[in-house]
């Protein structure tokens, strides 16, 4: 890793310092702000945590990052962008509208409708700001795809960023883990962009949301204290694709760190279609409330996922092969396929072993926000 100019070293530690530390002093208060406010999950159902807990903690990661992002337009660092305030503008609102959605979600609870339409506008505003993927970097040959209609941008930009949207709110199943994860993908994309792209400026912007996530974990870490709740969920979702996209060439580090549970996504969606199913109602089909039922610990399941998520972006880090990080991506995918097959295995030997009554409650443990 190349030396780290002093300049840049305290721009550094001014974003994340300043993040890091507002979630931390936020989070309890937007917990308490959360019980106040009846914006609460309250144990019923497949929400079984022990007593009625806050989702108002996505307030304090928003916060902090949004006020970290803003600081970060003052410090002197270089700016190679010249539409970087238009995809700043692009991001602080669309972030804005999917977190105040979240919180109107997080009170009322709404249907799979409005939650798709929401995250729709979200990224319709990200586009408008010209936050888009034009093209991809062909992994075999290195060369880079010809610029698409711009329909077919519109399109992939609009699916990517609800992809991630979903992927994050359909991972906050247990205690710390989609916000462990998306601080883990936001390290990555930080030391991506500081380091091998030199893109200082853009590279304060994932520092910022990886102290937000971070001051919030201690919170969240189980047994939770608070939950982030749909508004954090679709925010951080939301915010991860964006700063995917930012700069360029981060999306292979994204999708190699969130390459489990875009997996795990992927095949909720084809296992409740293939049963019959709708695929946007949750039940205890991923791969996290699987890993419980098999006699995993909750901490043990999202330490694992963090783990494996760290050694694939890390992956992404080391090497500059397109071809080799294509080769990573296939064997991740191949993993993530096998432990799903083994896992769906031993609950069909389990399910036929249990008699019926014994087994109608397989709840998630709390705050499942697929629907």
């Amino acid at each position: 890793m190349p030396d780290i100019p002093a300049g840049h070293a305290l721009s550094f530690a001014v974003v994340f310092g300043l993040s890091f530390g507002l979630s931390l002093l936020l989070t309890p208060l937007a917990a308490r702000l959360g019980i106040r406010r009846g914006i609460v999950d309250v144990p019923r159902g497949r929400h079984r945590h022990p007593r009625p807990t806050s989702k108002l903690g996505g307030l304090a990661m928003y916060a902090a990052f949004m006020i970290a992002v803003i600081v970060a337009q003052f410090l002197p660092v270089e700016r190679t962008d010249d539409k970087e305030i238009i995809r700043l503008t692009g991001m602080i609102l669309g972030g804005t509208f999917i977190w105040l959605f979240g919180i109107l979600d997080d009170r009322r609870d709404f249907g799979p409708l409005p939650q798709y339409i929401a995250q729709l506008l979200a990224a319709a505003i990200a586009v408008a700001f010209l936050i888009f993927i034009e093209q991809f970097n062909n992994p075999l040959t290195g060369e880079r795809t010809p610029e698409w209609p711009f329909v077919v941008t519109v399109t992939i930009s609009l699916f990517w960023l609800g992809l991630m949207m979903n992927t994050v709110n359909w991972l906050d199943g247990l205690d710390g883990l989609a916000a462990g994860v998306c601080a883990v993908a936001s390290l990555m994309i930080f030391l991506h962009a500081a380091f091998q792209l030199n893109q200082t400026s853009v590279s304060l912007l994932p520092l910022a949301l990886l102290g937000a996530t971070l001051g919030f974990l201690p919170y969240n870490f189980h047994p939770a204290r608070v939950f982030m709740g749909t508004n954090g969920a679709l925010f951080l979702g939301f915010t991860v694709g964006v700063l995917s996209i930012i700069g360029g060439a981060k999306m292979a580090t994204v999708l190699l760190v969130m390459g489990l549970p875009l997996v795990d996504v992927a095949w909720q969606i084809v296992r409740r279609i293939s049963a019959g199913g709708n695929p946007v109602f949750g039940d205890r089909g991923h791969v996290h409330y699987r890993l419980l039922d098999a006699g995993l610990s909750q901490r043990q399941i999202v330490l694992g996922y963090y783990l494996f998520c760290t050694l694939f972006g890390a992956i992404a880090l080391v090497t500059a092969s397109r071809v080799f990080k294509l080769i990573a991506l296939v064997v991740m995918v191949g993993i993530v396929a096998l432990g799903i097959f083994l896992l769906g295995y031993r609950s069909r030997r389990d399910a036929s072993d249990v008699p019926a009554a014994a087994s109608a409650d397989r709840s998630p443990p709390h705050h499942a926000n697929d629907r």
